[in-house]
């Protein structure tokens, strides 16, 4: 591969990112497309120290790398290795574990799970542009199943004696010139503060909205063009239907299940994230995909002891 071709697949962004110099030279550019910028002064006027691939700020005297202000900052893992974990989970359609991407890159189990929660905070969604058009919404329970739990959470979960399940909510907005897109997130319960709530957050007034019959959506009536199908009797009536959303679901069930076994409560979150990013960009190729989520890493800081908090890791 020319030095000056970009990767279009797994071994060629491996070998093209074996060179701490060319990754340093790839975030720097796409993240100063117009030269770097100090992060405490915001200076434009530097010196490189090659030797440290550090910059120096001519303003404030402060040193600078392309790390700092990123998800990357404050860590001791090589950009080699975090550019191909990137590559790696933002190319998976159903995700990878801590213990497939500690062996495949060099890292122990703790570092690579701390490196893809890192990376799934960068996965989310930075716009706050509404949903118009034609809308589907629905809602799902996910994990909880005391035999995939960590021992201590299955333990208060026999105490309480049921599994302890998750409901995720979401939007799915059609479209008839591209990939449809979703929102989901996890909500504390299926009462209509909740569900009505994520409607509102993410879907513009007076937009189509297709619902299955759970009363709690017919109060969307009035502020929402909305319509809504008896799964009792049938999944689909001309184009009222959820079965979009659905078909979101069964993907994030199927890496949660499949991937990652159980995955936390208390980090759910990242991982609904992380389908939804996969979902809403497979229209793109995988070089499309690593460059979005590296667009996304500045001012996106997560701590180890922030990650953790009262979680059982």
């Amino acid at each position: 591969m020319a030095a000056n071709t970009l990767p279009r697949n797994l071994i060629e962004a491996v070998k093209y990112f074996s060179d701490l110099d060319v990754c340093t030279d790839f975030v720097a550019k796409l993240r100063w497309p117009d030269g770097p910028v100090c992060p405490q002064c915001e200076g434009t006027s530097h010196s490189y120290l090659a030797s440290r691939r550090v910059w120096k700020c001519r303003s404030c005297k402060k040193q600078f790398s392309v790390k700092k202000g990123t998800i990357f900052e404050d860590s001791p893992i090589g950009l080699d290795k975090w550019l191909v974990s990137i590559w790696l989970i933002a190319n998976s359609k159903n995700g990878i574990s801590s213990h497939e991407l500690g062996r495949s890159v060099g890292l122990t189990q703790k570092s690579a799970w701390f490196v893809l929660h890192r990376i799934r905070l960068a996965m989310q969604i930075g716009s706050f542009d509404k949903f118009d058009g034609e809308v589907e919404v629905d809602e799902t329970y996910v994990g909880g199943k005391i035999a995939n739990m960590h021992h201590e959470e299955a333990e208060i979960a026999r105490m309480r004696g049921k599994d302890q399940k998750s409901i995720v909510a979401g939007s799915l907005r059609r479209s008839d010139e591209g990939p449809s897109q979703v929102r989901a997130q996890v909500v504390a319960t299926r009462g209509k503060t909740d569900l009505i709530g994520q409607v509102r957050d993410n879907v513009e007034p007076g937009s189509t909205v297709y619902t299955d019959a759970l009363s709690i959506y017919r109060s969307l009536a009035g502020e929402y063009d909305h319509a809504a199908v008896d799964h009792a009797i049938k999944y689909v009536e001309g184009r009222i239907t959820t079965n979009g959303i659905e078909n979101f679901w069964s993907l994030l069930k199927r890496g949660l299940n499949g991937t990652y076994v159980y995955a936390n409560r208390e980090h759910l979150h990242r991982y609904v994230d992380e389908r939804v990013f996969t979902f809403n960009e497979r229209g793109d190729t995988d070089l499309g995909r690593f460059r979005t989520v590296l667009s996304r890493i500045s001012g996106r800081r997560l701590t180890y002891d922030e990650l953790i908090g009262n979680a059982i890791a």
